[in-house]
């Protein structure tokens, strides 16, 4: 009996720490074992909570903001696969997804369409489980402009890049910690909310990658910082559809995504809100709140997985950054059992598949020939003897560096130019830039790029890079630009006398110009002839052999860089 109730208690522990994630259409929003559906429950009070309270605002009242309202609240629509996705040009282009974004261009706005706030703008693909999210949007006529935007696969516990921002401050994705009415309508809510202060530090905790504040005094809390309502507080006063949004600030508390006021929890609007019982909220105060200590669920701080008690799942390395077709080999470590069999999937497909890369039953990764969009997937490992349990590593694959070789022509000359540029790792989209201005690129080939533009600016060592589509920006190469002089031609000597059937050397110097060609004529005939005398290319003068009328010849030296600029010198012809 004694080891039968053993197995019954694991079953039900693993059960327990893996109820089921919360779900929009067919998509479950984000892994069952990501930080955000992770309970807070149980772990330990922050050592500064009451500094951090103290800063936030103890008597400041817990604040819904959202409602029936439909430009209260943070908005987002679920779309098909089929939905059109439309080009986005950021103002933070270097910490955003390039995209493109399948948000409708008809997507509502938070704030509503003549709002001059954050402007959010999601939109959920129920199709493919991917999450856009857009700041400060508006719509074009087949685009959008934005500050900044992310791409989220659902399915995936990846994280930003470190330092990048999302579509919100702190790097997270916003619709995960929304309040939804139908989460609410259902009795439960299974996730950490999102919610803003005053201040927070110039710092950001797992799993927020990005600050957005210059203080730092350590009273002020870090982005990502996790807060949960103390489990003393009575909610019993609280109507029913308050008491499911208090019982999930107990259990999976509530995370800073952005500067803001203080407490105030973001939902998406609906007008089956009722704003009188969510208003009573107010009546819960920040000193009702404790900060949380999460550093025990991190398992690595480049992915969303979170420990979980229990049976659990972990993949190491919990992260990597692969070229095209390259390989990686995870391993897989089950906790809490004897039984270590895993099977490997790449986004939730076992084995993965040729779009995004193929895991063996040993955990092999191969990355794609091409690099998926988004350009991160999850390899994750599912327990056999506990299924519902899993782990997950993310990998990021991207194409190597673009490297420039040669630029010609190099000098440059200032002013309007075309230069073509030569090296490896050029993608089609790639743009050549002289000094950080970018040029009207045309795509050769791999080894090649042709741009074109103008400048002012000289100097012996201006820089040239290559930045392709994915971001991946080539090293500096340095060139010279030179300042755009006119071409000037002069002829020496500049007057000579020559007897008949003699010969005589000119020389031509060219200036303004590194091309110092020049196609020499006599009288205005191109080499000369019998009767003026001839010249060679090399600029060698023969009199003819008569005395031409009048006796004095133009020997005239024609630029081939500029045939508008020439230089001249005068021959007399003499008998003796």
């Amino acid at each position: 009996m004694k080891s039968l109730s053993v197995v019954v208690l694991l079953s039900l522990g693993a059960a327990a720490s893996f109820a089921q994630p919360p779900t929009i259409g067919n998509c479950t929003v984000l892994p069952a074992n990501n930080i955000w559906n992770t309970p807070v429950d149980t772990l330990p009070v922050l050592s500064n909570s009451a500094t951090y309270i103290n800063a936030i605002g103890p008597a400041k009242p817990l604040h819904p903001d959202f409602g029936s309202d439909p430009n209260g609240g943070i908005p987002f629509v679920t779309v098909l696969g089929s939905q059109t996705k439309y080009p986005v040009t950021f103002s933070y282009s270097g910490e955003s997804d390039l995209g493109p974004y399948a948000v409708p261009l008809n997507a509502p706005i938070e704030g509503g369409s003549g709002s001059t706030g954050d402007r959010h703008a999601i939109a959920v693909d129920t199709g493919s489980c991917i999450l856009y999210e857009l700041y400060s949007a508006l719509p074009q006529a087949a685009s959008w402009t934005a500050g900044s935007g992310a791409i989220f696969d659902l399915k995936s516990n990846a994280l930003r890049p470190a330092t990048w921002t999302s579509a919100d401050a702190a790097g997270l994705p916003i619709m995960p910690g929304l309040v939804r009415y139908d989460e609410v309508a259902s009795g439960e809510i299974r996730h950490a909310l999102r919610f803003t202060v005053p201040s927070t530090l110039r710092a950001y905790v797992w799993p927020a990658r990005h600050y957005a504040s210059s203080l730092t005094d350590p009273m002020y809390p870090p982005m990502g910082q996790r807060f949960r309502l103390k489990a003393s507080f009575d909610i019993s006063p609280y109507t029913a559809d308050v008491q499911v949004i208090l019982r999930a600030l107990k259990k999976y508390g509530m995370m800073i995504a952005d500067n803001g006021s203080a407490w105030y929890i973001t939902g998406e609007p609906d007008p089956r809100w009722n704003d009188d019982t969510l208003g009573r909220i107010r009546n819960v105060l920040g000193s009702a709140f404790e900060a949380v200590d999460v550093s025990s669920l991190m398992v690595d701080p480049n992915t969303g997985q979170a420990r979980q008690p229990g049976i659990s799942v972990t993949v190491t390395p919990g992260a990597a950054t692969l070229l095209p077709g390259a390989t990686q080999q995870f391993a897989a470590t089950v906790q809490n059992t004897a039984n270590q069999s895993v099977t490997w999937a790449v986004n939730g497909i076992l084995g993965g598949s040729s779009p995004l890369g193929l895991v063996s039953s040993t955990g092999l990764y191969t990355a794609p020939p091409l690099a998926p969009s988004p350009a991160t997937v999850a390899v994750e490992a599912a327990s056999v003897a506990f299924p519902p349990v899993s782990g997950s590593a993310s990998v990021t694959i991207k194409y190597p560096a673009p490297a420039i070789l040669s630029v010609t022509p190099n000098p440059l000359t200032a002013g309007t130019f075309t230069l073509s540029v030569s090296g490896s790792g050029f993608r089609s989209g790639a743009i050549v830039k002289l000094a950080g201005v970018s040029l009207s690129t045309t795509f050769v080939s791999a080894s090649g790029l042709s741009a074109s533009g103008s400048t002012s600016a000289t100097g012996s060592a201006v820089p040239v890079t290559v930045l392709n589509p994915d971001g991946q920006v080539s090293g500096a190469y340095n060139i010279s630009v030179v300042a755009n002089t006119p071409v000037s031609v002069t002829v020496s000597p500049a007057t000579v006398t020559v007897r008949l059937r003699h010969a005589t050397q000119f020389t031509a110097t060219v200036k303004g110009t590194a091309d110092n060609r020049v196609t020499w004529q006599v009288n205005g005939i191109s080499g000369g002839n019998a009767k003026h005398g001839t010249i060679a290319s090399n600029g060698l003068y023969t009199a003819p052999g008569s005395v031409p009328s009048p006796a004095t010849v133009t020997i005239r030296a024609v630029s081939v860089a500029d045939s508008t600029k020439s230089g001249t010198a005068a021959v007399t012809i003499t008998r003796r």
